[in-house]
């Protein structure tokens, strides 16, 4: 679809009935996470939301744009326009806000990390804070200074299982998804 065809109003609509209250796409920097932060932080204190909720909201938040950022060099592909590396939406509807992120990451990383989240859907709350403390203590992190603790984190901040997918891009990267939800009450 090129530009010029683009119905802006239709676009307008799908966002607006999807309630979709911030979406970027692009290439992920600390300028950018900042920003990000900031308006998302506006948009819960202009919506009056409750100090609990919006605590949780913006912590869940923190992990994502994190992760994102930490991971971005692996999302830059070769002959790719690198602007393309990242989308991050987060919506709200009547009873939960909903944060979706989607990022290139290398396809031998793909086993352990859903090895991971699929461990941490397994565990109740008390699971998931006996391998937070676990995962802590034994302080295995990878080159890119992550242990797999935000994972963790936005499972036991969200109180929900996380949904996630893998589609194979080409023999060297796969695109993931991560879908949150963050219940209102």
């Amino acid at each position: 679809m090129s530009f010029m065809n683009l119905n802006i109003y239709d676009f307008y609509q799908k966002m607006e009935s999807n309630d979709i209250m911030l979406s970027f796409k692009g290439d992920v920097t600390a300028e950018m996470l900042t920003s990000m932060l900031q308006i998302m932080e506006t948009k819960l204190e202009n919506l009056g939301e409750g100090s609990k909720v919006k605590r949780k909201v913006y912590n869940v938040l923190v992990e994502c744009l994190q992760n994102l950022y930490h991971h971005r060099d692996e999302m830059k592909r070769k002959g790719i326009d690198e602007e393309s590396a990242a989308i991050f939406m987060i919506g709200r509807d009547d009873s939960s806000y909903n944060i979706v992120t989607g990022n290139y990451i290398l396809a031998d990383r793909v086993s352990k990390l859903k090895s991971r989240i699929d461990q941490v859907n397994s565990l109740d709350r008390d699971g998931l804070k006996s391998l937070y403390k676990e995962v802590l203590n034994n302080d295995e992190r990878s080159e890119k200074g992550g242990s797999g603790l935000g994972i963790i984190d936005i499972a036991r901040k969200s109180k929900q299982k996380l949904v996630y997918d893998f589609m194979d891009v080409d023999d060297t990267y796969s695109f993931f998804s991560l879908y949150i939800k963050i219940p209102q009450k």
